[in-house]
């Protein structure tokens, strides 16, 4: 399966719809590719608390149909990062707003929906201003060979929440993609966390980070693929922006399981 994984550096003075075009431009270029990913919150920004309410789009606004083209364009399987989505009617919160990432087909359809479950802030930012996700979402993307690889997909403060990846698991993953906005101050956690999700389940780990400064906020890049093994086939050793393109060996995952069938000895 051929990887894109799109490390996008920005900072506050490029504005929202300049941002959605420079980045539909470099979906565009990675044709040829199976699956490309992007960042957590790379238009309204992860940290720019105070402009998600103003740049928030319905789940079919027009950040998503720009999404929708530049897959179709490219002609790949899009994980378009994620959004601020304005939903219909407040949740339970009652808050009206959602960090929702949206996975597309080559032919621009919408594959699947993840609201993020966990929100980080500390009752500031998302956990004031943004509903939870529910759903645990795992779905069936292609793998460039004809079959398919079951993946499953979640968010940044996720990583640090290890049951949420062994119901992945127990819903068939083989493959986890990992959006994020991660800063700086703490990438280490990042790279960490992502080879030990990886590990204790087996599973190919694909992290998509934020380069750049925003908010007054570094941003961590390090944006990282793992095998299920825990070697890292390609890592992004700087903030700055960059592409991580490389082909990846699905079929090892299963060998990988066999010769060290650890998961079989799970008791709890």
């Amino acid at each position: 399966m051929r990887i894109a994984v799109v490390q996008l550096a920005y900072g506050d003075e490029e504005s929202f719809d300049a941002r959605v075009d420079r980045v539909a431009g470099l979906v565009a270029e990675q044709s040829g590719h199976d699956l490309v990913v992007l960042p957590e919150l790379w238009a309204p920004t992860g940290f720019g608390y105070r402009r998600w309410a103003d740049e928030a789009q319905p789940h079919d606004g027009p950040w998503a149909a720009a999404m929708a083209d530049a897959a179709r364009s490219a002609g790949v399987t899009l994980h378009a990062g994620s959004f601020v989505e304005r939903l219909p009617e407040p949740g339970p919160d009652g808050n009206d707003l959602a960090n929702t990432s949206l996975v597309l087909g080559a032919d621009g359809a919408l594959l699947a929906t993840y609201r993020k479950v966990h929100r980080f802030g500390f009752g500031s930012g998302e956990p004031k201003l943004m509903e939870a996700g529910t759903d645990v979402v795992v779905l069936d993307l292609p793998d460039g060979a004809g079959g398919t690889v079951r993946t499953g997909i979640s968010a940044c403060y996720d990583l640090r929440f290890p049951e949420l990846y062994r119901r992945q698991l127990e819903d068939g993953a083989r493959m986890f993609v990992v959006v994020s906005a991660w800063p700086l101050a703490r990438v280490g956690h990042w790279s960490l966390l992502g080879r030990a999700r990886a590990v204790e389940n087996q599973c190919v780990l694909v992290g998509a980070n934020t380069g750049g400064t925003h908010a007054r906020t570094p941003m961590g890049g390090h944006s990282q693929v793992v095998a299920a093994s825990g070697q890292v086939l390609a890592e992004a050793p700087h903030p700055d922006g960059a592409v991580l393109s490389l082909d990846v060996d699905l079929a090892a995952t299963d060998v990988y399981r066999a010769d060290f069938p650890v998961l079989a000895d799970r008791r709890l």
